[in-house]
C-alpha cells in the first residue's frame, strides 16, 4: 500500500497538467461507473471527484462512493460530477467543496444538465459550455450594467433550451434577441471577465485537499 496516495478524477474542468501544479496526485480521466470501485483496490487515502461522465456511459454510482467512505477513504468532490454526488452524499460522509456544490446543496440547481459538457475523450478538451457558468457570467454582466436582468433571463433560457453537447456562447447569441451593441459589449465582458466556475471549483477541491488534509 502506498501511503498518502491521492487519486483525482478530472478532465475538462481542470487538465491533469494544471492540476499537477497545485497538488501531486494520481490523476485519472473523468470518473464513470466502476472507476471508484477500482480505485479502492489501489488503497488510496483520499479520492477526489471533479469530473465524471453523464450520458455517454453509466455515471459513477452512489454505492461505490459509499463503499470507499465505509472503508475509511476520504472522498472529496466539487465542480461537476463531484459537486452533484457530494451534495447527494454529504450526510453519508462525502465532503463537498465550492460554489457548484453549494448550489446543488441549497437546491438552486438540481439537474446534471447544469454542469454537463461534452469533451474530446482523447484529450479531455471541453467542447461546450456549462450552463451553470453561463448563468454566473450573465448575472455578473447584469450587475455591471452590460445587460438588463430581462436580457440575462432571456439568455439563460436560450442556453437552457440548447442540448448540452451543442451549448456554446455563439449559439446562445444566435438564438437571442440582443441588439448588436449589447451583444458586442457582452462578448467583450466575457473575454475580459468571464469565469469558468467549474474550473475555479476544481482548483478549490485540490487546494482543500492540500491545505486541510495535512499533506
Amino acid at each position: 500500500m502506498v501511503k498518502n496516495r491521492i487519486i483525482i478524477f478530472t478532465g475538462p474542468s481542470l487538465s491533469h497538467e494544471e492540476a499537477g501544479k497545485i497538488l501531486k496526485a494520481d490523476y485519472r480521466p473523468p470518473v464513470g461507473r466502476g472507476d471508484v470501485a477500482k480505485a479502492i483496490n489501489d488503497h488510496p487515502v483520499i479520492i477526489g471527484i471533479i469530473d465524471g461522465v453523464f450520458h455517454q456511459q453509466p455515471a459513477v454510482s452512489h454505492r461505490e462512493i459509499m463503499e470507499a467512505i465505509e472503508q475509511g477513504i476520504i472522498v472529496v468532490g466539487g465542480a461537476s460530477m463531484g459537486a452533484l454526488r457530494s451534495a447527494e452524499l454529504e450526510d453519508m460522509g462525502m465532503i463537498g467543496v465550492g460554489r457548484v456544490f453549494k448550489a446543488y446543496k441549497d437546491g438552486l440547481v438540481e439537474s446534471d444538465d447544469d454542469v454537463a459538457v461534452v469533451f474530446e475523450p482523447s484529450t479531455n478538451q471541453q467542447l461546450s459550455e456549462a450552463l451553470i457558468s453561463m448563468k454566473y457570467n450573465f448575472d455578473k454582466a447584469t450587475q455591471e450594467g452590460i445587460i438588463s436582468s430581462e436580457d440575462s433571463d432571456h439568455l439563460y433560457q436560450a442556453a437552457k433550451e440548447i442540448y448540452y453537447p451543442k451549448r456554446t456562447y455563439n449559439l446562445v447569441f444566435r438564438n437571442s434577441n440582443l441588439d448588436d451593441k449589447k451583444m458586442n459589449r457582452l462578448k467583450r465582458f466575457l473575454d475580459d471577465k468571464g469565469r469558468d466556475i467549474k474550473k475555479q471549483d476544481a482548483k478549490e477541491v485540490l487546494n482543500y485537499i492540500k491545505n486541510h488534509m495535512n499533506l
